[in-house]
């Protein structure tokens, strides 16, 4: 009587983790596939037809700043905003898959401030800025200040002459 209980409870077991481990590759950020080089095109494209930065979010599925920054940035209001209504986000797969190499060369060898990294291009693809999220952490998780600021600094409004014309 025990056995057919004990074999349906490993039944039970194999098939939810089954749909654990499903669940887990629906929620991966960074397709080790994506050839990055493309995903810059795209992004690009779509900046210049809204009139929007590309921000260029390195990383990988096996970075823990990586993953916790994009879910952070989305669940915070303020931030998603900012994201959605200046940047075009393109997350930029790095890991021993795919390390993206030909594409983080032609962006100044960003993987040297580790993951996740930002970098921000213009409509034109022009690079702009590279930084290292260290400086937009704060305790355990992303501070909201530094990030929004990073943001505001590198959007595109922050960098048309007539933000800073005098006025008479």
């Amino acid at each position: 009587m025990k056995a057919p209980f004990v074999s349906a409870l490993i039944v039970i077991i194999l098939l939810l983790s089954g749909f654990v481990s499903e669940a887990q590759e629906t929620d991966l950020i960074y397709d080790p596939n994506a050839i990055g080089k493309l995903q810059v095109v795209g992004a690009i494209a779509n900046a210049k037809d809204n009139r929007k930065q590309v921000l260029l979010q390195i990383g990988g599925n096996w970075c823990k700043w990586c993953r916790l920054f994009d879910k952070w940035s989305r669940e915070n209001a303020v931030v998603d905003s900012i994201l959605k209504a200046d940047f075009v986000v393109a997350h930029i797969n790095y890991s021993k898959e795919n390390k993206n190499e030909d594409l983080l060369r032609q962006l100044g060898y960003p993987q040297r401030f580790g993951f996740p990294v930002f970098v921000v291009l213009d409509s034109d693809g022009n690079r702009l800025h590279t930084q290292n999220s260290v400086y937009l952490e704060e305790g355990e998780g992303y501070s909201e200040k530094k990030v929004v600021e990073f943001l505001k600094h590198w959007n595109r409004q922050a960098l048309l002459d007539k933000t800073y014309e005098s006025k008479p």
